[in-house]
């Protein structure tokens, strides 16, 4: 999926078959991070924002999706990585959140580029080792080795409702 970044519907993804979870993987600074695609809304290539003020610096903007307004998160900074212009490969991923209480919202996170869609059994998922309080794992939901690559999977419904970002709703509201 390398190449001019472009909007892609999920359903056009080709889905990998067997038992298992799948997963919709995406590249930052290098290394990849992967998603459950049953939360996959769609893939747009990166377009300006709106920006709301008094917001955090990982927080971008927002921007209307067919009448719906969606927070965009840069995921480098979210994780406290530096700042990359945006480029052909750079794409928004726009995902469902289940918010606590079991709300539903729509958000879009800014990633390096799409990589793949892996099929994951549970039995290859791992625990995230525990790194003392150097490195914080609270997004990582766990670990798995693909094709002998390391690949990070994310808890996407607790990174996305953080303090900061609930802050955001009411701002956008």
């Amino acid at each position: 999926m390398e190449g001019v970044a472009q909007k892609v519907d999920v359903n056009d993804l080709v889905a990998v078959g067997g038992d298992g979870q799948q997963f919709l993987t995406f590249m930052l600074a290098g290394e990849e991070y992967g998603v459950d695609i049953l939360r996959v809304q769609e893939i747009k290539g990166w377009d300006n924002v709106t920006k709301i003020p008094n917001t955090p610096e990982y927080i971008r903007g927002v921007i209307n999706l067919r009448g719906t307004i969606v927070p965009i998160i840069d995921m480098r900074l979210r994780f406290g990585l530096p700042f990359l212009e945006y480029g052909v490969t750079t794409v928004v991923i726009v995902l469902k959140v289940i918010a606590p209480g079991g709300r539903s919202r729509i958000m879009g996170i800014i990633v390096d580029g799409v990589s793949d869609v892996y099929n994951i059994s549970r039995e290859e998922m791992k625990e995230a080792p525990d790194f003392g309080t150097a490195v914080d794992t609270k997004f990582v939901s766990s670990m798995t080795t693909v094709n002998e690559k390391m690949v990070i999977l994310l808890d996407i419904d607790h990174m996305c409702n953080s303090a900061e970002l609930a802050s955001m709703d009411s701002a956008v509201e």
